[in-house]
C-alpha cells in the first residue's frame, strides 16, 4: 500500500512516500480504507524521534482517518464492510490502509465529507475531554485557551460554545489570527506577543474574579499567569509544554484558592479508557457535527504526495484550524 515513510528522524526532508505492508486487524480491530487524515503537531515530534508511538501501534505517522470499512478483525460485532466511519488511531493514517479498535469507531454523519471527518478524532475528542470531561466546564463559567487559530484550540472554542452557549472564552492568539478566532467564537482576545504576562487583563475582564478553566499547551512559561488568573476552585488542564518542563510554583496560592493542576494526554490512554472517551464524545458532541452546528476548519487540504509542503505549513504556523492529508 502506498504510505509516508521516514528515513530516519529530523525535519520535513525524511518524509517520503513509499510502499509498505497493508496491515491486518487483530481483535477487536477493523481495517479502514482510509481517503483522509490530517496533520497534529504530534506528528511533527514523533517525525523528530521524540515522541514514540504505544507499544504495538504502527510506526507510520498518522492518529487520526477517515474512510470506509474494508475488513472486520475477529470478534468485531455492530459494523460492516463499506461503512463510512472515522477513528483514532495510535499510529498509521498517513496511509492507503489503517487498522483501528472498532470501540474507537465513530460513523461519519451524511452531511459530513471525508475530508471533515478528517479532522474530528484527534483534535476534537483532545478538546471534549480536557475541557469537558476533565476540566469539566459548566455553562455561564469563564475559560483561557491558549494558542488561538489550532486545532485544538479552533475545535475547543466550537464546542464550547456549541455545549455551553453562555460560556466566555478568553483566547490568547497571535495578532495575524485574532481576527479570525474572534470570528469562531473568542469573547475576549489577548495578544500573547504584546502581553506575554496576561495576568492583569484576565483580572480586568473577569471583575478580580478569575477564570474557571485554563485549557494549555505551552508549559513552564504561562505557569505563573495561569495560576494568577484561575479563579477560586480553578482548573488548569496542560495539555503541553511547548516552552519547557519546569517552572516554580506557589503552593500557598494554589492551597488556599483550592486549585487544581491536572496533565493530560489522549494517545498513550488504554485502548478501553479511549473507547469510553470516544462513547461520550459521540453521546454529546457528535450531533453537533450532523447538523452543521461545528464545522471543522480546514486551512487547506493536500495530497498524499505534498505531505512535505504539509508538514511545513504546521511548522511554520501558517495555519488556522486543520491541515487535512488526502490518501486517495
Amino acid at each position: 500500500m502506498k504510505a509516508v515513510l521516514m528515513e530516519g528522524f529530523g525535519g520535513v526532508e525524511v518524509l517520503k512516500v513509499g510502499e509498505a505492508e497493508r496491515p491486518v486487524p487483530g481483535e477487536g480491530q477493523v481495517l479502514v480504507k482510509v481517503h483522509a487524515t490530517s496533520i497534529n503537531r504530534p506528528d511533527l515530534v514523533q517525525r523528530e524521534g521524540k515522541y514514540p508511538p504505544p507499544p504495538g501501534d504502527s510506526e507510520i505517522l498518522g492518529l487520526e482517518v477517515s474512510g470506509e470499512i474494508e475488513e472486520l478483525g475477529p470478534g468485531v460485532t455492530g459494523w460492516q464492510k463499506g461503512q463510512r466511519v472515522m477513528s483514532l488511531v495510535g499510529g498509521g493514517g498517513y496511509a492507503e490502509y489503517a487498522v483501528a479498535y472498532a470501540s474507537h469507531l465513530m460513523a461519519i454523519p451524511e452531511s459530513v465529507s471525508f475530508e471533515e471527518a478528517a479532522c474530528v478524532n484527534e483534535s476534537y475528542i483532545t478538546a471534549f475531554l480536557n475541557v469537558f470531561m476533565i476540566g469539566e466546564l459548566q455553562d455561564k463559567q469563564t475559560a483561557i485557551l491558549h494558542g488561538g487559530g489550532g486545532g485544538v484550540n479552533t475545535a475547543a472554542i466550537q464546542l464550547s460554545k456549541a455545549l455551553t452557549p453562555n460560556t466566555k472564552l478568553i483566547v490568547t492568539a497571535s495578532p495575524e489570527k485574532m481576527a479570525r478566532v474572534k470570528e469562531v467564537g473568542a469573547d475576549f482576545l489577548i495578544n500573547f506577543r504584546e502581553t506575554p504576562d496576561f495576568t492583569e487583563l484576565v483580572k480586568e475582564y473577569t471583575n478580580k474574579k478569575g477564570v474557571d478553566l485554563i485549557l494549555d499547551h505551552v508549559g513552564a512559561k504561562y505557569l505563573a499567569p495561569n495560576m494568577n488568573s484561575l479563579a477560586y476552585k480553578g482548573r488548569l488542564v496542560i495539555i503541553g509544554v511547548t516552552s519547557g518542563i519546569k517552572a516554580e510554583l506557589n503552593l500557598a496560592l494554589m492551597m488556599v484558592k483550592r486549585q487544581q493542576i491536572i496533565g493530560s494526554v489522549l494517545r498513550s490512554r488504554p485502548v478501553s479508557e479511549k473507547g469510553e472517551i470516544v462513547a461520550e464524545f459521540t453521546r454529546r458532541a457528535l450531533p453537533k457535527f450532523a447538523d452543521r452546528t461545528i464545522v471543522p476548519i480546514i486551512e487547506k487540504v493536500f495530497p498524499i504526495d505534498q505531505v512535505v509542503e504539509a508538514h511545513r505549513m504546521m511548522e511554520e504556523d501558517k495555519h488556522f484550524g486543520k491541515i487535512v492529508l488526502k490518501i486517495r
